[in-house]
């Protein structure tokens, strides 16, 4: 065991990252979250494509050509139907996680991106344009779990002082998607007519590297510590993440949280709302995921092609482009990652906010103007470059990472499930009202992202405090103050809650 200042003090030690730890994190990101980002993007370049084959199909059916309003609200369901499985997969979170845990849910999810695939990929060869609009409800459902999941996993197998990093790897992961559905939507590699079905079908091949390798891989030891109660386990578990046979800090870390939380059990949605002494934690999350989504980002990717042909790129050249701006968001993800335990959580998120705030205002300043000056376009340009870049730095990832870290494990996934269902209902709010916002308020409706955007910065400047390097404990303990409640067990940290071999009391006859 480490040495210790006394009885459940232990020296501070850092954590590292080790193979198993790298390897777990690259397997449930690329099995999970790139799928998000990948069915995100996968229908924009070939939708003329699939939108002719709607046509066609109905005409072989019914011998008159579809009418272009039942087109276009099919091809709306096609697209809508993503974030309303979002929003399915979020309610499912709290239930399948504490039934099956952190991996086994991820394991399971993958039914729900399999099934879908063969389903899309075959769907021109059956003639049936409804399978695609069944399909997108299952990925989307893959999707919402899989974007709550995925963070909860990886944020419990990481050591405190690599959280933030590892945390924000999912996003990179979305991005990572996203540009590959860019790529392959290039009209001389899938994005045609014979290569569409192709390219919606891919989303599975990830499911199935993440069903094949994610087993040969620990579940969440605080999963198995504290829900279980399974202390053999889960010791096991922490060895091979950590690297070392001596994780007893971590242990009795684990074991002291369980103490101060075991009268409350594992929290419903419906007790987390009503649980005072996690108001601001609930607030502040439900407040940052609003504002990811409202402030405009899927709205930026939607008038950027736009932007881009009035700035006098042409129509053939504009999926480039895009590629190049999907590219950016990689990038500056990829920065997050290495910086955010440097930088800290909220920091980032007010760069973040505030630089898409300015840039909100500026491209609608350039967006009036560009008919009258002839430059003006190209600050259009570099305006939706420049909120990606601030958007991929804070208000995309950091989210994620706040949630694992403001609630500890009972509580943990009911926050996720609520936090989940508002970032899913706020997409799928955006996708439906922007068109109308565009058509009534033109350049002026991203004056109102950026009202959004300084409301998150002004609520996130005055409530929310910095979580890194932090255990959650600690944060709980930080935010209590806040709450003006008292952890139950007192004041957990301290000696007295253990026993003379430096283990919780409560579990003293496991060890």
């Amino acid at each position: 065991m480490a040495d210790q200042q006394d009885w459940g003090t232990p020296v501070e030690r850092k954590g590292r990252l080790t193979s198993v730890l790298i390897l777990a994190t690259l397997i449930s990101a690329f099995g999970s979250s790139f799928q998000y980002g990948y069915n995100v993007a996968v229908v924009n370049s070939p939708s003329p494509f699939m939108k002719a084959f709607y046509n066609s199909t109905y005409m072989e059916r019914y011998g008159t050509p579809m009418e272009p309003e039942l087109l276009t609200l099919l091809w709306s369901l096609s697209v809508s139907m993503y974030p309303l499985g979002g929003l399915l997969g979020s309610l499912m979170v709290a239930p399948l996680v504490n039934k099956l845990g952190r991996k086994g849910t991820l394991l399971f999810n993958n039914m729900f991106s399999v099934v879908p695939a063969v389903m899309m990929g075959v769907s021109e060869t059956v003639r049936s344009y409804e399978i695609i609009i069944v399909a997108r409800v299952l990925v989307g459902i893959c999707a919402g779990l899989s974007s709550n999941v995925v963070p909860m996993y990886l944020g419990e197998l990481s050591p405190k002082n690599l959280r933030g990093a590892i945390g924000i790897v999912p996003q990179l992961f979305i991005t990572i998607g996203i540009l590959s559905a860019q790529v392959l939507g290039i009209r001389s590699i899938l994005g045609n007519s014979a290569g569409w079905p192709l390219m919606l079908g891919l989303t599975g091949i990830p499911a199935l590297v993440e069903l094949v390798l994610l087993p040969l891989f620990p579940e969440s030891p605080r999963f198995l510590l504290i829900q279980r109660g399974d202390n053999t386990t889960a010791r096991k578990a922490l060895q091979r993440l950590r690297g070392r046979e001596d994780v007893e800090d971590e242990l009795t870390e684990m074991r002291l949280e369980h103490q101060s939380e075991r009268a409350e059990g594992q929290l419903s949605v419906v007790r987390l709302l009503s649980q005072g002494s996690l108001r601001w934690q609930l607030i502040s999350v439900i407040v940052m995921n609003m504002g990811q989504q409202l402030s405009g980002v899927n709205a930026i990717y939607y008038y950027a092609d736009s932007i881009y042909g009035s700035a006098g790129v042409q129509e053939r050249h504009i999926q480039f482009v895009t590629v190049g701006t999907g590219a950016v968001n990689v990038f500056m993800t990829i920065a997050a990652v290495f910086i955010v335990e440097a930088a800290g959580r909220r920091l980032l998120l007010l760069i973040g906010f505030g630089v898409c705030c300015v840039a909100c205002v500026l491209l609608t300043i350039a967006l009036k103007l560009q008919e009258s000056v002839s430059w003006m376009p190209y600050i259009s340009i570099a305006c939706v470059i420049i909120y990606v870049m601030g958007h991929a730095i804070g208000p995309s990832p950091i989210p994620y990472v706040v949630t694992t870290e403001m609630f500890r494990q009972s509580s943990r996934p009911a926050a996720f499930m609520v936090a989940g269902s508002v970032h899913w209902l706020c997409n799928f709010t955006v996708g439906l009202v922007f068109p109308f916002l565009e058509r009534g308020l033109g350049p002026y409706s991203f004056v109102l992202f950026s009202v959004v955007c300084l409301a998150t910065l002004i609520y996130i400047w005055m409530v929310v405090q910095e979580t890194k390097n932090k255990t959650f404990l600690e944060v709980s303990q930080m935010f209590a103050k806040k709450n003006k409640a008292e952890l139950n067990g007192g004041e957990p940290l301290k000696g007295s809650v253990l026993g003379p071999e430096g283990t919780a009391e409560c579990f003293r006859s496991e060890t």
